[in-house]
């Protein structure tokens, strides 16, 4: 019985003294992050206020029509480049896009998003950042380009008409303090608790054993087994949100900086793999849906409660767009 509370008592012990050990470093990187964060998104807000974002989407128009979309489709692909997947979508969301160019320019958005930020985390782990940026952003075009190729003709035209008055400065900044705060208290929350556990998992030897049974599947990426750990963080949150876990395992030694570069240019295009995707998947069958009901209507058939089921979530999907996105002009 003595043993019993001895090795729980140590276990606790061992728990308290690793997170006592990753809070002051993980506030360091958070603080990082966050000021980098703020500074991107009210830069891009007052781009998008100013109707700069715009004029660079125009600019980008005859290099999209070279990949089979339509020049509106680069005001999507500039916002989510800048700020995130979530903006993204939220313009996509106002334009008249068919399914087939949201499919590519999704895979697009996917390649390259929040490129500051991003960029950012990568460069603190030891990677060029002129590098991480030429890398994504032609691996997003070729992608396209590819793409453009093996899909069948545009499919049908989906219309959203959508009008929106553009408010005062003071009105855009409240919207984008109130989105910000949202955004800096949910990264604040996922940066410490990843440190936290990922620290844990270290301590209490989770991760050589994590090492060994990811080792099969990275061998076939290139990847060295003891970036495990960051291959699943970064594919299932994302970059920013696992900064701070990426940032302690390189300037702990535990991996060197050739590793995390040769991890970087593998996440760097494929990353965030869970909620992103799910989204962008689900705005392209929403969208095909709701074409599908549109030609139903057109053609004397009445809606029934299937349709406007998918109405309704297609409602609620919007909303959920608008509250995640820095975009100010929202379809809901």
């Amino acid at each position: 019985m003595r043993i019993i509370y001895n090795m729980d008592k140590s276990a606790i012990d061992r728990t308290i003294s690793s997170v006592k050990e990753i809070l002051p470093k993980t506030l360091k990187t958070c603080l990082w992050l966050v000021r980098i964060t703020v500074l991107v998104t009210l830069g891009v807000q007052f781009l998008e206020y100013f109707k700069i974002l715009p004029w660079i989407s125009n600019f980008l128009s005859p290099v999209f029509n070279l990949l089979g979309l339509p020049g509106e489709a680069a005001l999507a692909y500039v916002t989510g480049y800048f700020v995130n997947n979530y903006s993204a979508i939220a313009v996509m969301s106002t334009l008249n896009l068919d399914v087939r160019t949201i499919t590519i320019l999704s895979v697009m958005v996917l390649c390259s998003h929040n490129m500051i930020t991003e960029t950012a985390v990568q460069k603190k782990t030891g990677s060029s950042a002129v590098r991480m940026v030429i890398t994504r952003t032609l691996s997003a075009f070729v992608l396209g380009y590819v793409l453009n190729l093996i899909m069948p003709g545009a499919a049908n035209t989906v219309h959203i008409n959508i009008a929106a008055a553009d408010p005062s400065l003071w009105a855009m900044l409240q919207l984008w303090f109130v989105k910000t705060l949202k955004l800096v208290i949910l990264m604040t929350v996922l940066i410490f608790a990843l440190s936290i556990l990922q620290r844990l998992l270290s301590e209490f030897g989770v991760i050589r054993w994590l090492s060994k049974f990811m080792r099969p599947v990275l061998a076939v990426f290139g990847l060295p087994a003891k970036t495990s750990f960051l291959w699943i963080v970064a594919n299932t949150l994302g970059l920013a949100y696992g900064a701070a876990v990426m940032i302690d395992e390189t300037e702990s030694g535990k991996i060197t900086k050739q590793d995390v570069d040769l991890l970087n240019h593998h996440i760097g295009i494929s990353h965030s793999n869970l909620e992103d995707v799910i989204l962008l998947a689900y705005e392209k069958n929403y969208l095909s849906l709701w074409v599908e009901n549109h030609i139903k209507q057109q053609n004397g058939f009445r809606k029934n409660k299937m349709s406007d089921y998918w109405q309704r979530a297609g409602r609620l999907h919007c909303r959920y767009i608008c509250l995640k996105s820095e975009y100010q002009s929202c379809p809901l």
